[in-house]
């Protein structure tokens, strides 16, 4: 996929695997989760995990865009159980001067046409923390519809939960986007991690 700058063109493209990532550069404004060198080494590792996807935005193999997926952290309820089945939208971040190109709708919307998703439920965890509210001028609730609306483009829907994090504050927000090939019984197991404990005194 391709989109337009003034002066430059933008490629989207994915998965990426990690040899073609460390042949490209990143972008020092991509600092939502940590510092981005960091954050670049991150991409290639998770790159080189089996069930690792990367997707990108780059201006001449200088990565300004990405969205990250991957198994849900360990130490997540999301990973109890240890479901195959239950992948993470890790992060989806855009630099500050390439926003409003709509990379990150393109970015979600490219990972579709891959088949392999159509294995899991993916879910995607909004903290209003990681929002970028000082450069957007976004009030959290104004930014937490942005994000559900950007997410229902690629067929995730909004799904109720008790984990503490996502209710500690009214505009965190569990996504999840269920694949075409979900069972019944997994759509149960995941119930279960969504509402985990909810019966326990």
């Amino acid at each position: 996929m391709e989109t337009k700058t003034e002066s430059d063109m933008v490629i989207i493209e994915g998965p990426v695997d990690s040899d073609t990532l460390r042949t490209y550069t990143f972008d020092d404004n991509l600092t939502a989760f940590r510092r981005p060198d960091e954050q670049f080494q991150a991409l290639v590792e998770i790159a080189e995990l089996p069930e690792g996807r990367i997707i990108v935005s780059h201006i001449n193999k200088h990565i300004v865009g990405y969205i990250i997926f991957l198994h849900p952290d360990p130490l997540e309820r999301w990973s109890d159980g240890n479901h195959s089945f239950i992948m993470e939208l890790g992060a989806v971040e855009v630099a500050l001067p390439c926003r409003g190109l709509g990379l990150a709708g393109k970015m979600l919307e490219l990972s579709t046409y891959d088949d392999f998703i159509e294995n899991y439920i993916i879910i995607t965890t909004e903290y209003y923390w990681h929002w970028d509210l000082k450069n957007s001028g976004l009030d959290v609730y104004e930014y937490k519809n942005l994000m559900i609306r950007l997410m229902q483009r690629a067929g995730y829907e909004v799904f109720q939960t008790n984990d503490p994090e996502i209710t500690g504050h009214p505009a965190n927000t569990l996504m999840a986007r269920i694949g075409k090939n979900i069972n019944d019984r997994q759509m149960q197991q995941f119930d279960e991690i969504r509402f985990k404990n909810r019966f326990l005194i």
